[in-house]
């Protein structure tokens, strides 16, 4: 009686209207890497162990985000776990369509090439596609997930492990962008540990900024008598050390940091980390 009642209440025009946003958020959020040529190339050669890692990291990821914003309203882990393999096989559509588009797919091409190409594409498509869900769907949607929302799971979409959360998914995204880029090392050569000292309390302003001091829309308003550090220490820096460490996480997995010191390595994760740190506050914002 309890499957057949949850038949009827699966709304099968909500769920097709998701996939769509979803697909569209998977080429929308992931379009500047799919015209990357350094995504490209790192199909080609990067490690088939660095590769199967980064898109094994992606599955829990990709389920503890779609247990945040689904496709249609998600109640269960199952349905999460769902939502994440349909946002797995949007980005990977969304990836073979476009490379293949735009040329940079052949049929002449070897079949390790092009699954490595389509492969490295696909994790930050796939989390484009659970993000589409958040961005373009209507405001009527939201308010009617709220609405059916479990109460019981509330927890796990204001904790402060959702925060981190949170915070990981925009600094792996946007970090994703940049990270294979020729930009990041040259920069990093360029500075000084001053510059370096200076970026990394630019970008921990700028996200205690984002997030508290300039109360955007989904920001957090401080409770009237908390000292204006208890923010900076609970959530900013923590906020921080995630960005920080997923930015080196992507310039390993991409072999940035293959064969240069460990200062220089360093610098070369302060660098990343800005733009990784930007995306963290941003991601608390829009989802």
């Amino acid at each position: 009686m309890a499957i057949d009642q949850t038949r009827v209440d699966f709304d099968h025009r909500r769920f097709t209207k998701g996939l769509a946003r979803g697909l569209a958020g998977a080429l929308l959020f992931a379009l500047p890497m799919f015209l990357t040529m350094e995504m490209w190339e790192l199909g080609l050669y990067i490690d088939r162990s660095r590769l199967l890692l980064l898109l094994l990291v992606n599955i829990p990821l990709l389920i503890l985000l779609a247990r945040r914003i689904g496709f249609e309203n998600v109640a269960t882990w199952h349905e999460a776990v769902r939502d994440a393999s349909i946002a797995y096989f949007l980005g990977l559509l969304a990836s073979a369509f476009v490379l293949s588009a735009i040329g940079v797919l052949s049929v002449e091409q070897a079949m390790p090439e092009a699954a490595g190409m389509i492969a490295i594409q696909t994790v930050p498509a796939s989390i484009g596609a659970l993000l589409g869900r958040s961005e373009l769907g209507r405001r009527d949607d939201d308010n009617d997930d709220e609405d059916a929302q479990d109460p019981v799971d509330d927890d796990t979409q204001t904790g402060y492990g959702s925060e981190l959360f949170m915070m990981a998914v925009g600094a792996l995204f946007l970090g994703l962008n940049v990270a294979p880029t020729e930009e990041m090392i040259l920069i990093s050569f360029k500075m000084s540990p001053w510059h370096a000292i200076a970026l990394i309390i630019a970008s921990i302003v700028l996200m205690h900024g984002f997030v508290y001091a300039l109360s955007f829309l989904g920001g957090h308003e401080l409770e009237e008598g908390t000292p204006v550090w208890h923010a900076l220490i609970r959530f900013t820096l923590p906020g921080y050390a995630v960005a920080f460490a997923i930015s080196f996480f992507c310039l390993w997995t991409f072999h940035r940091l293959d064969g240069i010191e460990l200062t220089q390595a360093i610098m070369s994760t302060v660098v990343l980390a800005f733009p990784s740190s930007i995306g963290a506050a941003a991601a608390r914002l829009i989802l």
